[in-house]
């Protein structure tokens, strides 16, 4: 052979070598990243060519499958259907055809399509017996009754959440975010979908419908903050009891400064023990047991609470926010739930939960199990302990506290008759100096005969109709924990 062909041969043969080399790394190397890539149309045909599982709660489904409408474009044989799809979404979340899925739709998709690795065997067996491919099912922990108390008490009452969770597991109870939207208006692909999901988007509607409120925003807690202080206090040393007189002074003002704190109206403030400060909110109080444990001390109380993490509950939470730096004034308002301090409801639901199971805070979660399409079980959530905020004798001490707010305090909108009920108002400053209406919170356990607590609740509102003035915790957002604690408590019945 000359030359020149042997120069063409090794060319050519060098060319079939890099295109065995690149052929091969796409079938074994890429595949299962090509396979699964959301721009491959293929994945999105299989992922809607048969009914999803569904999402369980009390035993019944909250979705459903029906066939899609077939047109020029739309290849999917079946879309997301929901059942009170506004009042369940910021558990569920969406599947759409069109915008893909959140949330508990999105986490447990593989198991809800069928998809999952651990339907392998399963599938398998349903492949060569010609069974068409099912959906497993993802069973949750929420109470149907407490999410439906919870959600038409902040329809009343506009912007809002609320998070409940049993204290004694962390299983969530409740999820409800005010406004909402509905799934299913958006789970196809036709044009009324898409109009749908536009008229959602923030750009189009500053009411933020599809913002889960109870998990990803947070607020200034206000008030509601003032029993982490008063964990603190107990468990540093502070304070030894209750009625111990704290020797604050009125007027306070905050160290460094000439500034007053103030309280709301004239109330017993001065020399108040922990637990009158409690029953009448006294800011002067509470703000000068954050200034005289200092910042590092207050830090660690609020972490073991959970502040500055986010949770997974599987649906990701955002980390609630207790500051890092500060000077003694500002540790002073940080104490009382203001300056930078913000909490998501879930935050302060697990705050309320850990006092009323004797100072332990379990991890929060909302899935129960994950179930096969023959309802065998893939996967189950046991309990976990987080963290201990307070010994058992400090926690005791502090729900006799948050209990004597809502026997003669500021929560007495939420007492319930033949239960024993703790909470804690709170009335949050809301806008450049205070220049927005506030927010109102409300959080409580109830603790039954027993002595068992099955249920801690918090609850935020943002009522833009209300007057200024009639702006409360325990006006706005107690009888709404009432409600959520009273359908849980009838629950078990």
């Amino acid at each position: 052979m000359n030359k020149p062909l042997r120069r063409i041969a090794i060319f050519c043969g060098l060319l079939v070598l890099a295109l065995l080399i690149r052929d091969n790394y796409v079938q074994y190397v890429q595949a299962d990243s090509l396979r699964t890539n959301a721009n491959n149309r293929r994945v999105a045909i299989e992922r809607y060519a048969t009914p999803r599982g569904d999402i369980i709660v009390d035993g019944n489904p909250i979705t459903g499958a029906t066939k899609s409408t077939k047109n020029g474009i739309n290849d999917f044989e079946y879309k997301r259907t929901y059942k009170d799809g506004p009042m369940w979404a910021p558990v569920t979340g969406y599947a759409s055809q069109a915008f893909d899925a959140s949330q508990l739709e999105k986490l447990d998709d593989g198991i809800l399509t069928g998809n999952d690795d651990r339907l392998f065997f399963r599938n398998t067996l349903d492949m060569i017996t010609g069974k068409k491919k099912q959906g497993g099912n993802v069973v949750t922990t929420l109470n149907a009754a407490a999410q439906k108390a919870a959600y038409e008490g902040l329809l009343s009452r506009g912007k809002g959440a609320v998070a409940a969770i049993n204290p004694q597991t962390g299983a969530i109870l409740a999820l409800a975010s005010t406004p909402s939207y509905d799934p299913s208006t958006f789970a196809g692909t036709s044009g009324s979908d898409e109009k749908a999901w536009n008229k959602l988007q923030k750009k189009n509607n500053p009411d933020e419908p599809m913002l889960n409120r109870a998990l990803r925003e947070t607020y200034p807690p206000g008030s509601t903050f003032k029993v982490v202080t008063a964990a603190a206090a107990l468990e540093n040393g502070l304070y030894k009891s209750a009625d111990e007189n704290t020797d604050s002074p009125l007027p306070y003002t905050l160290p460094t400064t000439t500034t007053e704190l103030k309280n709301e109206g004239n109330i017993p403030c001065k020399n108040a023990t922990m637990r009158v400060a409690l029953k009448v909110s006294c800011n002067t109080v509470f703000g000068k047991i954050g200034a005289d444990l200092g910042k590092d001390k207050m830090l660690v109380e609020a972490e073991k609470f959970g502040f500055n993490s986010e949770q997974l509950t599987p649906v990701r939470s955002n980390a609630s926010v207790f500051p890092k730096s500060m000077d003694k004034p500002r540790t002073a308002l940080s104490s009382i739930g203001q300056f930078e301090t913000a909490a998501t409801p879930l935050q302060m639901a697990m705050v309320a939960s850990a006092v009323a199971n004797n100072g332990t805070l379990m991890k929060p979660y909302m899935v129960d199990k994950l179930q096969a399409p023959n309802l065998d079980v893939i996967s189950q959530t046991d309990p976990q302990k987080m963290s201990q905020p307070l010994s058992q004798s400090n926690a005791q001490i502090l729900q006799s506290m948050m209990e004597t707010v809502v026997k003669e305090g500021t929560g007495t909108k939420a007492q319930i008759s033949g239960v024993t009920v703790g909470g804690k108002t709170g009335t949050a400053q809301h806008g450049v100096a205070n220049s927005e209406k506030p927010y109102a919170w409300f959080i409580s356990y109830a603790k039954l005969p027993d002595g068992s607590s099955p249920v801690a609740v918090a609850v935020v509102v943002e009522d833009g109709a209300a007057n200024r003035g009639d702006i409360t915790g325990g006006g706005l957002a107690a009888p709404i924990a009432k409600s959520v604690m009273e359908a849980v408590i009838n629950s078990k019945k």
